[in-house]
């Protein structure tokens, strides 16, 4: 549930033109798809008629019901859709104001509940798939499930792997395990350059780290009829293997992601 002062709501409301109702240039029906296509949300559910059936008072209604991350995530969203579709006809300096006072909201809804962060993940090459992966596991972290974004992100990091020694001229098999790929990956990089005693241990520990993911992923997720991890620990999971790429990018800059 998101609290927000009546000078934030209008600069919701100036951000995506209510007048009177309305919301950017959607439509009913459009306005209906999008919350459908993007966030699996049913908009028009009589839980967001507290205010009034028109789009805006159901957005108001949304905001005022919904977790603050999820809250976030659907006005940044909109925040796309508005520069991409919508492009209302303002002056430059007006636009900034705008967008300076709403983004002023954004950072300060996203404070009142932080998420797991998603900026580990690259999208390393033109890739449908990859592409609605990322997304996926984003909807999942914003969704506050982290237990199914495991799943994801082990099969992210089968690509992403895969996609490293690729590079290298030393393709993965689609049967090559997960931390048999970091293994390989990980000598590579040893031979490419010298490394750091203690970043050469964080490197090599992570082959069984990755090893035991193979497991969670097995075990502890959606990816079977298994009985899923806690919040907490699948939370915990997520971000170390997330804070291992981001590692991993700061290592092998050259090549990482390339």
């Amino acid at each position: 549930m998101v609290d927000l002062k009546r000078s934030e709501i209008r600069t919701i409301e100036e951000a995506f033109s209510f007048s009177p109702g309305y919301v950017l240039n959607f439509s009913d029906r459009t306005y209906s798809e999008f919350f459908e296509d993007e966030f699996g949300i049913n908009i028009d559910d009589a839980v967001y008629h507290t205010h009034g059936t028109s789009k805006g008072k159901r957005l108001r209604a949304f905001i005022e019901r919904e977790d603050a991350a999820v809250v976030a995530y659907v006005l940044r969203k909109l925040w796309e859709y508005r520069c991409s579709e919508s492009k209302p006809d303002l002056s430059s300096d007006e636009e900034a104001r705008i967008q300076s006072k709403f983004f002023s909201v954004i950072s300060r809804i996203e404070g009142d509940h932080q998420v797991s962060r998603t900026d580990a993940l690259e999208r390393f090459k033109s890739d449908h798939t990859l592409e609605e992966l990322i997304l996926a596991i984003e909807r999942d972290i914003t969704a506050h499930k982290p237990a199914a974004a495991l799943d994801r992100l082990h099969t992210y990091c089968m690509k992403k792997f895969a996609h490293l020694l690729e590079m290298r001229g030393q393709p993965a098999s689609r049967e090559e395990a997960l931390h048999a790929r970091v293994g390989r990956y990980v000598k590579i990089l040893e031979s490419e350059r010298e490394l750091r005693e203690m970043t050469r241990r964080i490197i090599k520990s992570s082959i069984s780290v990755f090893e035991q993911f193979n497991h969670v992923r097995n075990d502890r997720t959606f990816a079977h009829d298994n009985d899923i991890l806690d919040d907490a620990e699948a939370r915990f999971i997520f971000e170390g293997v997330s804070a291992f790429l981001r590692f991993l990018k700061m290592v092998d800059s050259s090549r990482f992601g390339s």
